[in-house]
C-alpha cells in the first residue's frame, strides 16, 4: 500500500517536473509519506526512478496482454492491443510521460530499462504475427517478424508523442490510423504476399 502511495506521487512528480528537477521533498509531500520511509522502501531518487519505470511499463504491457485474445484472428488481436496501448496511454498520460520522455533522455541506468519494455512489446507483437502466418504457403518465422514488430511499436511511440501535442485527437481515432497503416502491409504478408522490387 505505501510502495504503491510512493510510486503514485513519483510518477506524478517526475512527469512534472523531470527526474533531475523533482526533488524527494516534493515526492515525500505528494505521497504524505516521510523521506525516510521513502529510502526504506524504494531507496534514493535514481532507484525509485528505475522503480517507477518498471512499474509503468509492466502496467503498459500487462493492459496491452489482456486485450489480445489469441482465439481472435490476427488483425482483431492486433487492433485490440494498439485500441488497449492508446487508452492506456490517454489514461495515465504521467505514466507515458516518465516511460518515453524523461527515461529516454535520462540514459543509462533508465534507458536501458525503457529498452526492456520495448523489446517486451517486440517479442508480443512478433509473436503474434508469426502465428498468424503458421497456415500459409511461406510461414515466417519470430526472429524473420521481430523487426516488423519493433516498426510498429517505434510508430506507435511517434504518434503518441504527436498526440501529446494534438490532445483533441481520440486513442480510437489514433488505433483506427495505425492499424490501417500496418495492416495494410502486414495483412498481406500473413496471406504470403510479398512484395519485390523490379527486375
Amino acid at each position: 500500500m505505501r510502495e504503491r502511495q510512493i510510486l503514485d506521487a513519483a510518477v506524478q512528480v517526475f512527469a512534472e517536473h523531470g527526474f533531475h528537477q523533482a526533488s524527494m521533498d516534493e515526492i515525500s509531500d505528494a505521497a504524505g509519506i516521510s523521506k525516510p520511509m521513502i529510502y526504506t522502501y524504494l531507496g534514493a531518487k535514481d532507484e525509485l526512478f528505475v522503480a517507477c519505470i518498471r512499474r509503468e511499463a509492466g502496467r503498459l504491457i500487462e493492459a496491452i496482454g489482456e486485450a489480445v485474445d489469441e482465439n481472435l484472428r490476427t488483425d482483431e488481436q492486433l487492433w485490440r492491443g494498439l485500441r488497449a496501448f492508446f487508452e492506456y496511454v490517454n489514461d495515465n498520460r504521467a505514466s507515458w510521460t516518465v516511460l518515453h520522455r524523461q527515461a529516454n533522455i535520462q540514459g543509462e541506468p533508465f534507458s536501458g530499462e525503457l529498452a526492456e519494455w520495448r523489446d517486451r512489446a517486440v517479442a508480443l507483437i512478433a509473436a503474434l504475427l508469426t502465428r498468424a502466418t503458421a497456415a500459409t504457403e511461406q510461414p515466417v518465422q519470430t526472429e524473420q517478424m521481430e523487426p516488423f514488430a519493433a516498426a510498429l511499436v517505434g510508430a506507435g511511440e511517434s504518434m503518441l508523442d504527436w498526440w501529446i501535442d494534438h490532445p483533441e485527437h481520440t486513442a480510437d481515432g489514433l488505433s483506427r490510423r495505425l492499424m490501417n497503416l500496418m495492416w495494410l502491409g502486414f495483412g498481406d504478408m500473413v496471406q504470403g504476399n510479398r512484395w519485390k522490387p523490379p527486375s
